[in-house]
């Protein structure tokens, strides 16, 4: 395997927590909800999944207590936020504070340790033989699989569907919305919590997948990377599959750098993701300065019932 195809199979798998966590973020903005807890409920759905992995030697189960987990947070923040009209990036950051601590406390018992059974991967004959694209995708994981299909999914529920014109009418113009007799608190619980579910999926696949063990942190601000790029993917799932990827591999290439030289600090290497990310974002938002954002209007905006603009 060469430089590049190595280089894009480290991307593919890096990109995949990103991506799922990124998704969450966009069904959770797009009912106009703010969800800046995707770093503790991450770090929460990974501890949770390799605990349950170690007690059952389910992956199955340890994938559905991960997004359950999320899903409770999910609800915290609606509940904070949609009923009783919190302010959305407090509730978020306190959510992002509670599941690194709690996170940390849980997983002392399982610092270290190895997983016990990884995520089964699907062989395609067929993809295997071919160069490049069987390295790629010839004997990948389900849940890689799974993100592909999610995003396909979603493309189509947001802009396809009924459910998605609800969705995409609450996030602009909830009261519009409400006098069209949508339930607007309804809409935005069933996504915000969906959305919390699927950024605990991605803090599964870190720790089952990507870096199969437990260590306190190991988010590593992956959280807050995925909630910059809702903003770069202009909160399109299509958008988020290649911002995640190209994330993915910038973080691949400080590896592989390092595995060909040792002139480049280390430390500038662990950076260069995140500096990248910063750059590519001030581009997309100098190009785009005059054109719409994208962003549901009525985001981070609490709705009061009685109110109508």
């Amino acid at each position: 395997m060469d430089f590049i195809t190595a280089l894009l199979v480290a991307a593919l798998s890096a990109g995949t927590p990103l991506l799922f966590a990124t998704l969450g973020g966009i069904l959770s903005e797009r009912c106009g909800v703010i969800f800046l807890g995707t770093e503790g409920a991450m770090l929460m759905g990974a501890v949770v999944s390799i605990m349950t992995l170690s007690r059952t030697g389910s992956w199955p189960l340890a994938v559905v207590m991960a997004m359950l987990v999320g899903a409770a947070f999910g609800v915290l923040h609606g509940v904070l936020c949609v009923s009783l009209k919190a302010n959305q990036t407090v509730s978020g950051m306190a959510i992002t504070l509670f599941g690194t601590g709690l996170s940390a406390f849980l997983g002392k018992p399982y610092a270290g340790l190895p997983v016990p059974a990884g995520i089964p991967k699907l062989n395609i004959p067929v993809l295997q033989d071919v160069p490049v694209i069987g390295d790629l995708f010839g004997s990948q994981n389900v849940l890689v699989w799974a993100s592909f299909m999610l995003v396909i999914a979603m493309q189509a529920y947001i802009y396809r569907t009924g459910w998605g014109l609800k969705l995409r009418a609450v996030g602009d113009s909830p009261s519009t919305a409400d006098a069209m007799g949508i339930q607007v608190a309804a809409v935005r619980y069933g996504h915000v919590v969906a959305g919390a579910m699927l950024i605990g999926l991605s803090g599964a696949y870190l720790v089952l997948v990507f870096s199969p063990n437990w260590m306190e942190g190991m988010t590593a601000g992956r959280g807050w990377i995925a909630v910059a790029l809702v903003i770069f993917a202009r909160w399109n799932p299509v958008r988020a599959l290649l911002g995640a990827y190209l994330f993915g591999a910038f973080e691949a290439l400080g590896y592989r750098i390092q595995t060909v030289t040792d002139a480049v600090p280390p430390y500038f290497l662990k950076m260069l993701p995140y500096l990248i990310t910063i750059l590519v974002l001030m581009i997309i938002g100098w190009n785009n300065r005059r054109k719409p954002s994208g962003q549901p209007q009525s985001l981070g905006a609490p709705y009061y019932r009685e109110q109508r603009t």
